[in-house]
């Protein structure tokens, strides 16, 4: 597609409203109480997260940054920090992470009562009602003394090595189906790759990492909506988690591995049961999703999402359901192709005006014989 150049008055128009964004943001950072980039991350962690999640950045100060600059805009957001990574050198890469490593913040696991470990809610708003209330304000729902006695005290020890995974007490078990690549493939690169279909699974997890977090969570629910308008609830929630990493490069003179900072993470396992026709009902299946920062909608759906990838490979639905994942869970290019129209396309639309014309004036003449017909 082409655009037409904008005339001189277009131009000026544009550089107007471009000083009006200069000016906005002159007057913000003179403010007598302007918001800084350390409020930002102390206020806002979440929003950074998703931010720093999208944008395939792990740097809190540069999310605010950008945060500031978009005016909480998170797609603007994003495309200010893939923009900026853009144009940052390759200057190591990391060795692979390994998630049982992980310090942890917070821990649940749906499928179990009682698994191996501690169960940690940590800071959550799940259980909590959704009142509104001013900065300050007293909890107009407290929890009563029956409430807080309403269970004894459990023995909160536990031995001090990583919990083991649901999905390993499957596998202890022999329910849990074979799955994984023959030896070690790289991981694909989105960044320096084409993506062709079919993709390996290391494409498909990677760009979900990336996608745009509603982007994803809706593609989730539409696949898991059944023509009567029902939820399949057939997949069963093993560890969510969320904590820290530990992040390793190769010291370029010892070639021993040197931990070079942390990052924070969340992650899900997600089980189904293969009872499907074609399918072994003596085994389950588990996906895998893994999201930079404290962003559990996203790795929920995407471990959801890389379990039904993979049990409908094979399937006419697969190919579809690859498709879907690689090309239209990017916020970023989503948002780019919805606000490019905005730009000028007098040109083409032009174009269209002078066919359905030119197409009315054909017709014409045809009708008027047919009615001299009649």
């Amino acid at each position: 597609m082409t655009y037409a150049g904008t005339n001189r008055g277009g131009t000026t128009a544009i550089l107007t409203a471009e000083s009006l964004v200069r000016e906005d943001a002159e007057r913000l950072a003179t403010d007598l109480d302007p918001v800084g980039v350390a409020q930002v991350q102390r206020h806002f962690p979440e929003a950074l997260d998703r931010l720093m999640g999208e944008a395939a950045l792990w740097d809190r100060e540069l999310a605010a940054i950008a945060f500031l600059q978009a005016r909480g805009d998170l797609p603007e957001a994003v495309h200010l920090l893939r923009a900026h990574r853009s144009t940052l050198p390759r200057l190591a890469v990391s060795e692979p992470v390994d998630p049982d490593e992980i310090q942890l913040l917070r821990r649940i696991v749906p499928a179990h009562r009682s698994p191996d470990g501690p169960q940690l809610l940590g800071r959550t708003v799940d259980y909590t009602a959704r009142l509104l209330r001013a900065p300050g304000a007293a909890d107009p729902l407290p929890p009563t003394a029956d409430l807080l006695d309403a269970e004894p005290a459990e023995d909160g020890t536990h031995p001090d090595r990583p919990p083991q995974r649901y999905s390993r007490w499957l596998a202890d078990r022999d329910l849990l189906t074979a799955r994984g690549d023959d030896g070690d493939p790289e991981p694909f690169d989105l960044a320096l790759q084409n993506i062709t279909l079919p993709a390996p699974r290391s494409a498909l997890l990677s760009a979900m990492a990336m996608a745009e977090t509603g982007g994803l969570i809706a593609q989730w629910y539409r696949n898991i909506l059944g023509p009567d308008g029902y939820a399949d609830e057939s997949v069963t929630l093993g560890d969510v988690r969320h904590g820290r990493l530990p992040v390793r490069v190769t010291h370029p003179h010892t070639g021993n591995p040197v931990a070079i900072g942390t990052i924070d993470t969340s992650e899900c396992e997600a089980i189904a049961h293969l009872d499907e026709r074609g399918e072994d009902p003596s085994r389950f299946d588990v996906g895998f999703g893994m999201a930079l920062g404290h962003n559990e909608r996203k790795a929920i759906s995407m471990s959801i999402m890389d379990l039904a990838a993979h049990r409908y490979a094979d399937s006419p639905e697969g190919r579809p359901l690859q498709q879907l994942i690689l090309m239209t869970t990017d916020g970023l290019a989503s948002n780019g192709f919805l606000e490019h129209l905005k730009l000028p396309h007098y040109v083409t639309f032009r174009s269209m005006v002078d066919r359905a014309v030119a197409a009315g004036q054909e017709d014409s003449p045809r009708q008027q014989e047919c009615d001299h017909d009649h």
